[in-house]
């Protein structure tokens, strides 16, 4: 199984690299951006945004330019409640990555001290209070730092990007534009990351240790405590065990984050 991982880091990092360009890279950056709780910077990043997107390509640009004329034209107080709904108000729309794939579990913990430490080998330090597998973080490093490694965690990460793309699409989300354009940077789901999105699409996240309620057709939260729903339409779950968990020591599982503005201090 490990042999398994590291071939697969290593077909992943040649992808990267493939995918490197300037536009991915604009494409990450701007989405990164719009996916931020819309403060009064970043609506008045819009007409900013809105022209650097306008040489791109269609499938690339478009959707970034109509998810930012939507913000542009939104009344301030309204997005912000929608944005505070959509992402804090339901776990399908989480934006920290390792969630889909781990839950609250041990192994997540292990994936977020991964995460941690390719930051650091490229130079960049969070914040303390920042969780690495935040989606804009990981499009802000994919944009501005090391490309090639952003590229491969975005890889890493594929069914969770996807997973959140359809659970957005699911409730009539204008943000799922941004998700749209992101994976259009990305090749095709196929393989494992493929699998995964059937798994956790039927399933959900595995091993939940917080007490939360099994998933259930509800799509959207009802009132009281959030309950996780499912994601998308139900799907076969492919056979086959799970992934083993990386090498490591044992790492504390941390807790779900607050909702604070989709979970970003």
């Amino acid at each position: 199984m490990t042999a398994l991982i590291s071939t697969n880091r290593v077909l992943r990092r040649r992808t990267a690299q493939r995918l490197a360009g300037d536009e991915a890279a604009l494409v990450h950056r701007v989405a990164a951006l719009l996916l931020e709780y819309p403060d009064d910077d970043v609506l008045a990043a819009l007409p900013d945004l809105r022209a650097a997107v306008a040489g791109l390509p269609p499938n690339l640009g478009e959707p970034l330019a109509r998810l930012a004329g939507h913000l542009a034209g939104g009344d301030p107080g309204q997005l912000r409640a929608d944005y505070v709904a959509t992402f804090d108000h339901r776990r399908r729309c989480c934006l920290y990555l390792t969630y889909y794939a781990y839950g609250d579990t041990r192994k997540r913990g292990v994936a977020l001290v991964e995460l941690k430490q390719a930051y650091r080998a490229a130079g960049l330090e969070l914040a303390a209070e920042e969780l690495p597998d935040h989606l804009c973080v990981l499009l802000e490093f994919a944009a501005t730092g090391d490309r090639v490694t952003g590229i491969r965690l975005l890889l890493e990460h594929r069914a969770g990007v996807e997973l959140l793309r359809l659970a957005l699409l699911d409730v009539g989300s204008p943000y799922a534009d941004a998700l749209a354009a992101v994976c259009a940077t990305l090749p095709p789901l196929a393989g494992e990351d493929r699998e995964a999105v059937f798994r956790l699409a039927a399933e959900g996240p595995p091993g939940e240790e917080v007490g939360l309620e099994p998933y259930g057709p509800a799509m959207t939260a009802p009132a009281g405590p959030p309950v996780a729903a499912p994601y998308g339409s139900p799907l076969v779950a492919p056979s086959g065990p799970p992934p083993a968990a990386p090498p490591g020591p044992p790492v504390t599982a941390p807790p779900t984050p607050p909702a604070h503005h989709g979970g970003r201090p």
